[in-house]
């Protein structure tokens, strides 16, 4: 195998960081970009109310189902090669679906979306291990990452209402282009990454992306048509003998896709089901908030995208200035735990909105506690997930940490809109429907409270309490066993 190390101590790595951090930015602010304007879409494309959400999920299943093989290909192929193609990936299906004259285009063009994005966020993360040396240089290169990853769904939904009320919905399409155009350019300042020799596991890559891709699709199905649906039962065994098999695969290969050791350690595992828990929050509460401030507060799109600032800044709050601190001051489980608490407690305080109430109250000053929370989690779930692997497999680790939080988004916005709609049906006979559905989405909301002190039960359990300092980096070679790496 190789493992050359290519860190880049000089001038060019702030430019390096801007790059991948915009690339992050990108592929998370495409999941949620539509949200806002998927009625102007559906009238203008004229796709049924009851297809619309193909739209979103059509991205999450590509998404979600590829980052596995996005992460391994990474590895063996190169990552800044990956990074790029993933890129123009992204750049050619904005513009098909920017101009789309039917549903069937537009949806085919956010499956392509997808893919690219399933291969640019696991490139993205390596190359952050790969530019930065290991220490408070890559830990503060992390943060920033980490920020674009909370931060890409409350940009998209922003942007997504700002676009589609001042230009169209097909500039939610076609602002990827641009942006696209100069990540590419900026690519110039990545180093080239580390690269494993090795063979391809074809067998395990088709196995995982559709098993993952099934899983997805049995999820969004339960939350729409129930867990006895006949689909959703049906995808979901497929997906459950597709893991099976891909288990079986992995342990006869000689290359395996995802190698037993990253996920050997237990500390990894568990930031991996925190990521999975924080994304079935995270995903959750935006779909609640977006209702409510349509459906209960009569928000312009635009509208709609400016109240989620406050959440927006919360995490960058969170994820660059109090989440560093913290990480330089204990260990990463008690900056789990505590990142945790906090959005728990926002999601209590989310719970007290009413149909009526000033804003002030409840709705903004709860996104930017929300925010700070989910900041410091996203970097120390990041950092934890990543610790401790060899260069070579950082590309499939970033690939599992992605998938967790895609795979999280899915499982919790199906289980907690289905807890929603039956607690508003269930309210007294009488109530006013404003009221009605508030009580939906706060009852919502507090499971996605549910699912971040749940967080906190796995970081206690699973993480180590050791200084993050020690656990925070992606563990590198020595000079003497990287030469001997690339001679093997």
């Amino acid at each position: 195998m190789s493992a050359h190390i290519q860190t880049r101590p000089d001038g060019k790595s702030g430019l390096a960081l801007l790059v991948i951090a915009a690339a992050q930015l990108l592929i998370v602010m495409d999941g949620t970009i539509v949200t806002v304007g998927l009625p102007v879409i559906g009238t203008g494309l004229n796709i049924a109310e009851t297809d619309l959400d193909w739209v979103l999920t059509s991205y999450a299943l590509a998404f979600g189902g590829m980052l596995l093989a996005g992460g391994r290909a990474g590895d063996l192929f190169g990552r800044r090669r990956l990074f790029r193609g993933g890129l123009v990936v992204v750049l050619l299906a904005s513009l098909l679906g920017g101009v789309a004259q039917d549903g069937g285009t537009l949806i085919a063009a956010r499956v392509l979306q997808g893919v690219g994005g399933a291969i640019i966020a696991p490139a993205a993360l390596s190359l952050l291990a790969d530019t930065f040396p290991a220490g408070p240089q890559r830990n503060k290169a992390l943060g920033v990452y980490g920020a674009m990853g909370g931060l890409g769904s409350v940009v998209g939904l922003l942007l997504g209402g700002a676009l589609t009320e001042y230009l169209g919905w097909r500039w939610i399409m076609f602002i990827n282009i641009p942006f696209a155009l100069l990540v590419l350019a900026g690519t110039l300042a990545v180093v080239p990454g580390t690269r494993q020799r090795g063979g391809i596991d074809l067998p395990g890559a088709i196995t995982v992306t559709l098993a993952l891709g099934s899983l997805v699709y049995a999820i969004d199905r339960a939350g729409s048509d129930g867990l006895t649906d006949g689909l959703t039962l049906t995808f979901g065994a497929i997906a459950l003998g597709l893991g099976t098999a891909f288990a079986a695969i992995q342990r006869g290969v000689r290359d395996p896709m995802l190698p037993a050791a990253v996920l050997a350690d237990r500390g990894r595992l568990g930031a991996n089901l925190v990521m999975l828990l924080m994304g079935a929050g995270q995903l959750a509460t935006f779909y609640f908030l977006t209702l409510y401030m349509q459906s209960i507060k009569h928000y312009s799109p635009m509208i709609t995208g400016l109240a989620y600032l406050p959440f927006a800044i919360g995490i960058g709050i969170g994820a660059s200035v109090v989440g560093p601190q913290l990480q330089a001051r204990t260990s990463a489980r008690n900056v789990l735990a505590i990142g945790m608490a906090v959005a728990a407690v926002a999601m209590g305080w989310f719970s007290l909105l009413t149909p009526d109430q000033n804003v002030l109250v409840t709705l903004l000053p709860a996104q930017m506690v929300g925010g700070i929370g989910l900041g410091i989690g996203f970097v120390a779930a990041t950092i934890s997930g990543v610790q401790g692997v060899a260069p070579e497999d950082s590309g499939i680790a970033s690939g599992l940490i992605n998938t967790s939080q895609q795979i999280g988004g899915a499982l919790g916005l199906a289980t907690l809109a289905s807890i929603a709609v039956t607690a508003a049906e269930n309210q007294p006979a009488g109530t006013a429907l404003p009221e009605a559905l508030t009580n939906g989405y706060t009852t919502g909301l507090l499971g996605a409270g549910a699912f971040y002190l749940a967080a906190i039960l796995v970081t206690v359990l699973l993480l180590r309490p050791r200084p993050t300092s020690q656990s925070s980096e992606l563990k590198r070679p020595t000079a003497a066993e990287a030469a001997q790496r690339a001679d093997s």
